[in-house]
């Protein structure tokens, strides 16, 4: 999932997502500059007892396929903040990784629309590949 706006789960899709995400599932958030306080208030509704914390650069989203030792690629500058890679863990799986600061989404739409260089669009292109193996290794 990703965007600018308001995130707002009704108590369905709260218990729907915590069903899946109990059961095996992944969820990428990916906010794309606007959703940061929204997706982090709905995601304590799903698990109170859990905080989003860093997910440590060894892990293995970032070196599935491709190498990214210093977490989620930069996409386009916002704040000036880095790019973080944030995580809920349920014991050792990654359940929901949210990336912040990074702009991943807009690596992936058609590149007229924000003109980002090659490079840049190959990186989070290369970061969804990540994503797409851990997510289906995660559930197999």
């Amino acid at each position: 999932m990703t965007g600018h706006g308001n995130v707002l789960f009704s108590p369905d899709d709260v218990r729907a997502l915590r069903r899946h995400l109990e059961n095996g599932g992944f969820l990428h958030a990916d906010d794309n500059y606007g959703m940061d306080v929204s997706i982090r208030r709905e995601l304590r509704k799903v698990f109170p007892d859990r905080e989003l914390a860093d997910v440590p650069y060894s892990h293995a989203i970032y070196h599935a396929v491709y190498d990214f030792p210093a977490g989620p690629p930069k996409i386009h500058e916002h704040d000036g903040l880095p790019a973080q890679g944030l995580g809920l863990f349920i014991g050792n799986r990654l359940a929901v990784y949210y990336t912040y600061q990074s702009d991943l989404g807009d690596g992936w739409e058609d590149p007229d629309v924000h003109h980002d260089p090659e490079p840049v669009r190959e990186s989070a292109i290369r970061m969804v590949v990540n994503l797409f193996t851990v997510a289906v290794g995660a559930n197999s």
